[in-house]
């Protein structure tokens, strides 16, 4: 679902504009004779990753087609995402990689159950025998039907779709808590970062970006945000926030490349791997952080206002529920370096051109605390 840049592979005939809905079982027009042929098992992604048994796979499902090409989309660290087209149909085919089936089941049953209250998701597709999980090989697929949209930054979005996102939210808090089993919210399960470590952590990040070579600006201002980061946590290292409550089912990856939207409204809420219980309003926190950040490293602050109303509405959360939340985030904020660790330990740099917001937003915030608060909160 999330749309990607698609690569093509050599010898694919290109899908039609032309396809019958999802399982409609008449036949394609005479005018159109797409090639009948499975896509070859032995071909592999650009990065090297085979591709899906997709062949066996459709078998599964009455009315999918024949497979006519299977190109790979946004690869995620918890699933791999295609667009597999059909003599029927464009699909979205998901791997997942963690293989968690009763992890999986659960984000299937819960986004069914969504469904049927009406808030936009995107349920997979059932086999001929009532299952939405196919394991083949060992690996574990999902067939969903493609959406069509775009994902939308909160620069694009006006007050009124600020606040439209918000209440989207809130709803999708509520509907969870109607539709998932009560879950067990240890008092200690959302322990804060503990500063010690986070200042040993720095010395570490700090002694990888200087040795880096060839060393690039990237390294430069990782190095000026790692010090200038011990100084911060130095002077707030006594506002380290108790661990967290007010769990529920949340979502738990809810961003811009997670919602795809068509036109002016959301179309479908994707990849559900890290559905989970945690606290809900900080789920909100974050989600706003992400959304409303400017490439400067500050928030847009009349529409986290309106997002923030919006949801405290939608979700039944009051104000001081926002207040913990904003501290804990803040405090994630500050003791997190995720970016970093991902280049300079996982020598994995996806994440590298998020690095200048995201830093810049700590210091920002930290400045700015209370007009963050007032925001969310008033």
């Amino acid at each position: 679902m999330p749309r990607s840049s698609v690569v093509t592979l050599p010898g694919d005939p290109a899908p039609s504009a032309v396809f019958a809905p999802p399982g409609d079982d008449r036949p394609p027009p005479a005018e159109w004779a797409p090639v009948r042929r499975p896509v070859p098992a032995a071909r592999t992604t650009p990065s090297g990753d085979p591709l899906p048994p997709v062949g066996r796979l459709l078998r599964r499902y009455p009315g999918a087609g024949e497979p006519l090409s299977c190109h790979p989309v946004t690869l995620g660290l918890l699933n791999r995402g295609y667009r597999l087209s059909t003599t029927r149909g464009v699909y979205f085919l998901k791997h997942h990689l963690d293989g968690d089936r009763a992890a999986i089941a659960r984000q299937h049953t819960a986004t069914f159950r969504l469904q049927g209250l009406g808030v936009p998701v995107a349920p997979p597709v059932e086999d001929g025998g009532g299952a939405t999980l196919a394991v083949l090989g060992g690996h574990c697929y999902a067939l969903h039907p493609w959406v069509d949209g775009r994902h939308r930054y909160g620069a694009e979005l006006t007050a009124a779709q600020s606040r439209r996102l918000g209440s989207l939210l809130g709803t999708v808090h509520t509907r969870l808590a109607e539709v998932m089993a009560p879950a067990a919210d240890l008092p200690d399960a959302h322990a804060s970062a503990d500063p010690e470590e986070t200042f040993a952590l720095i010395g570490t990040l700090l002694r990888l970006a200087r040795s880096a070579r060839p060393r690039d600006s990237f390294d430069t201002l990782a190095e000026h945000r790692l010090l200038q980061r011990r100084v911060l946590l130095a002077e707030h290292a006594g506002r380290r926030p108790p661990p967290g409550g007010g769990g529920g089912w949340v979502h738990g990856d809810f961003h811009p490349l997670n919602l795809l939207y068509r036109g002016a409204e959301p179309a479908a809420i994707v990849d559900w791997d890290r559905l989970g219980v945690h606290p809900r309003a900080e789920e909100a926190v974050r989600a706003a952080a992400i959304f409303f950040v400017q490439p400067a490293g500050e928030l847009d602050l009349p529409k986290v206002r309106a997002y923030a109303r919006a949801y405290r509405r939608a979700a039944g959360a009051d104000a001081a529920e926002l207040a913990a939340a904003v501290h804990r985030v803040w405090w994630e904020r500050l003791n997190d370096f995720w970016i970093l660790r991902w280049r300079y330990e996982l020598q994995d740099r996806r994440a590298d051109p998020q690095f200048p917001a995201v830093s810049a937003l700590v210091v920002w915030w930290t400045r700015r605390y209370t007009a963050v608060l007032d925001a969310f909160t008033r």
